[in-house]
C-alpha cells in the first residue's frame, strides 16, 4: 500500500509560518536541496490544502513536480486559481483513503496543519518529516493541530543540516482507523 509522507519546515517550537504568513526564517541550503531531489523520487502525488497552494503561488509557483499529480483541497478556490493541479472538493479522508489503495509511488502532504489534522485523525499518515529550523517563533500556523486521539511514532532517522537545521524522521507506530 502506498505511503502518505507529511513533511515541511517548521521553528523549533513547531510553526510552519510565523503569525503573520512570514516563511523568511527558513533557511534553505545544498543540504536542503540534496534532501528535496532524493525525496522527490519516491512520490508520484502531493497533496496541499488551499492555503499552502496559495502560499507556493505567491513564492513564484507552486508545488507541482513534473511527472506527479498535484491535488488541492478546497471548498472555495475556482478551477482557474489551481494551475497544473486537480482541486478536490470532496471529502479528503476518502479521496486519500482512495488513492493509498491505489497503484502507485508515495504520496507527499505538504505543509497545511488543517490537512494534515483529518488526515492524522483518520490515521492515513504513515510518517511524518520534519526539517526543524533554529528558532522559536512563539506564534503562528502549526506544523500539528489536534488529531483527537494520540499518535506514537517512532524515530526513523536524522540528520543534521546546514544553518544548524534538522531533519527528523519518524514513522506513525499505529494508525486508529483506516491507516496501517
Amino acid at each position: 500500500m502506498r505511503q502518505v509522507v507529511y513533511g515541511a519546515a517548521c521553528s523549533l517550537d513547531g510553526f510552519l509560518a510565523g503569525p503573520d504568513g512570514s516563511l523568511d526564517w527558513i533557511h534553505f541550503s545544498k543540504d536542503v536541496e540534496r534532501l528535496i531531489a532524493a525525496q522527490w523520487t519516491r512520490f508520484d502525488v502531493v497533496l496541499m490544502g488551499r492555503k499552502t497552494w496559495l502560499v507556493g503561488l505567491e513564492m513564484g509557483g507552486a508545488a507541482t513536480m513534473p511527472g506527479a499529480a498535484t491535488y488541492v483541497f478546497s471548498r472555495t478556490l475556482a478551477d482557474q486559481d489551481a494551475p497544473g493541479a486537480t482541486l478536490v472538493r470532496d471529502d479528503a479522508v476518502e479521496f486519500v483513503r482512495a488513492l493509498k489503495q491505489a497503484p502507485g509511488k508515495d504520496i507527499c502532504l505538504m505543509g497545511g496543519g488543517e490537512l494534515a489534522q483529518s488526515l492524522f485523525a483518520a490515521g492515513l499518515i504513515d510518517e511524518v518529516g520534519l526539517n526543524i529550523h533554529p528558532v522559536i517563533l512563539g506564534a503562528g500556523a502549526p506544523f500539528f493541530r489536534d488529531p483527537g486521539h494520540r499518535i506514537p511514532m517512532t524515530l526513523v532517522d536524522t540528520e543534521t543540516l546546514d544553518g544548524g537545521c534538522i531533519m527528523a524522521t519518524y514513522r506513525v507506530s499505529t494508525s486508529p482507523s483506516g491507516g496501517e
